[in-house]
């Protein structure tokens, strides 16, 4: 079993921290932002010479499932100043929104440009076993239901049609209007390492990676800017 998920499952907790699922990922080369978990304030403007700015800061915590509802994220901090003040507004709102909450840390986070969102999601069938889902993110998978499934394990030609079916979203990719042209190719690489992630944990129940932003085409890549792991006994 991976240490993270197993160390989780020794503490009783079945879903993963936020740090701990970006590490998860880290483990099959899929790409995220540059990230740290820090405890406070000193620690984060330590961090954040590291990863520079600007950065994104989100509250850690096995009690909070969405962060944003009780304020538990700030997007785009741009200096010290910035950050110290995030710090400090993100305590209150957990004070004030969410006081049962125990708060593990911070996670402090490169802002990742601009780009394509999309969502890749998981759940486990209890026949099939884990089946992958693709579409583009937020709101837009849920309005559209424009989104491909395959179970695992999924090849390279797999995740081509899987991106490929997405009927409207398709367009988006190859530069509709205005917008840029995307790198299909690299969303297709983070699909296959994601099936290979999924089949060597029969642990994760249900796994969504939303948004994984899609930047332009040559070299740019995507990125997930977010994860969540719901885990379980075999």
């Amino acid at each position: 079993m991976n240490p993270i998920i197993a160390k989780a499952l020794e503490e009783g907790r079945y879903k993963l921290l936020e740090h701990e699922s970006f590490e998860l990922l880290r483990q099959y080369n899929i790409p995220v932002p540059d990230f740290a978990l820090v405890q406070n304030v000193d620690e984060a403007l330590k961090v954040v010479k590291d990863i520079g700015y600007p950065v994104v800061l989100k509250v850690v915590s096995p009690d909070i499932i969405h962060k944003s509802d009780v304020g538990g994220v700030i997007l785009n901090i741009n200096s010290d100043d910035e950050l110290k003040n995030a710090c400090e507004r993100i305590r209150n709102n957990i004070k004030e929104k969410a006081p049962y909450a125990r708060i593990s840390g911070f996670l402090l986070q490169r802002m990742v440009p601009e780009g394509l969102e999309t969502i890749i999601g998981a759940t486990k069938d209890p026949i099939f076993g884990h089946v992958i889902a693709f579409g583009l993110g937020g709101v837009m998978v849920e309005v559209l239901q424009d989104v491909s499934f395959r179970i695992v394990p999924i090849t390279e030609e797999d995740a081509r049609a899987m991106v490929r079916e997405i009927k409207g979203g398709y367009r988006l990719f190859n530069g509709y209007r205005n917008m840029p042209v995307r790198d299909e190719e690299a969303v297709i690489y983070i699909i296959t390492k994601f099936s290979e992630l999924l089949s060597d944990n029969p642990n994760i129940v249900e796994a969504d990676l939303n948004p994984v932003i899609v930047l332009e085409r040559g070299g740019k890549g995507a990125y997930a800017a977010d994860a969540r792991f719901i885990i379980g006994s075999m």
